[in-house]
């Protein structure tokens, strides 16, 4: 592996002159720069993660953490993707990730612990749940932070607008002529599922369509068991919705498969419209008229607030609503 004198000795420059190109130093002349930068790529050069740290006084990595009930994580697309941008902008920057276990040495230890005891420069928490002691903990901590899927006080937060894109949902049923809508919840437990319900009730009361209880049906943790589950209940109903508005991709197919099992079919029956927009869901027969979140964005805002918490070394409170936007497929039909 070729080293800092490799790279001295080819180029003819002082290893401190090196030194402060690689560790971008603005006192170097551009001709230095391209000849040295060009020794590194041709020798292959990587730096030791040990000095880079001594050096900068950083240990350049960020911590992951989720805090949600379903225990899914990372398996969920949604979350999936929000990470992977998250992850594609912090390299750019020279940032690797550590995901967390509060678990160290089999040892348990509070997140904060755990982050203390890694030396992050900052934390990442993908949160979907209300007033968790663990996200509380880390915000209190002097450590950088920055929350996604979560609205609160007191720390940096990056999350879809929710309420909107449930108005979204039922304007666009309404615009079908649908005036029977239902709607699966996610959990009230979750931010998510709170403000989606929110912007729910609040879309059929600008229309001014009636809702009755039974038509608003909790679908648990967003997951196509829950979505499912919900669905058959509507089923039972004497009195049928023509179209219902699912909180999650996931369980809006859990709710086209409760509704095939019954004998039924999705449009021509019962309209689904989903929210999240996973890669599923545009495969999928019927394609699924979803609301989109921007997942991309969402990762590259989230990375590009903590990253400036870190550099500025100072925790910094700001909160960011991400749009979202409506997708037609195939799930939703209009009715006379």
């Amino acid at each position: 592996m070729a080293t800092i004198y490799d790279i001295a000795k080819k180029t003819g420059y002082s290893i401190s002159t090196v030194s402060k190109v690689l560790n971008k130093r603005s006192d170097v002349g551009e001709k230095a720069k391209k000849i040295i930068n060009e020794a590194v790529e041709e020798l292959g050069y990587l730096p030791s993660s040990s000095a880079r740290t001594l050096s900068t006084k950083k240990s350049w990595t960020i911590g992951v953490v989720f805090v949600e009930q379903s225990g899914i994580g990372m398996e969920h697309p949604f979350f999936n993707a929000v990470i992977e941008s998250f992850k594609k902008s912090a390299e750019k920057e020279g940032y690797d990730l550590l995901f967390a276990s509060n678990n160290v040495g089999n040892v348990p230890k509070s997140y904060v612990d755990h982050f203390h005891y890694r030396g992050v420069d900052g934390v990442v928490v993908v949160c979907s749940t209300l007033n968790s002691p663990d996200v509380q903990g880390l915000m209190e901590s002097d450590i950088p932070s920055v929350v996604i899927d979560l609205d609160l006080r007191g720390a940096s937060v990056v999350f879809s607008d929710n309420v909107q894109g449930s108005e979204l949902a039922v304007d666009y049923l309404h615009s079908l002529g649908h005036k029977k809508i239902a709607h699966i919840s996610g959990s009230k437990k979750t931010f998510v599922g709170e403000q989606r319900l929110k912007g729910f009730l609040s879309g059929m009361k600008r229309k001014e369509l009636p809702v009755p209880k039974e038509y608003l049906v909790d679908g648990g943790f967003f997951m196509s068991d829950g979505g499912k589950e919900a669905m058959e209940k509507l089923l039972k109903l004497d009195d049928k919705p023509t179209a219902v508005y699912v909180a999650a991709d996931l369980m809006a197919i859990g709710a086209i498969t409760a509704i095939q099992e019954f004998g039924l079919k999705v449009p021509d029956d019962i309209s689904i419209i989903g929210f999240d927009d996973i890669q599923i869901g545009r495969y999928m027969t019927p394609g699924l008229t979803t609301i989109k979140q921007d997942t991309t964005l969402i990762g590259k805002t989230a990375a590009s607030l903590l990253i400036e918490q870190i550099i500025m070394k100072k925790k910094q409170f700001m909160s960011v609503k991400i749009p979202v936007s409506l997708v037609e497929r195939t799930s939703c039909r209009p009715i006379e």
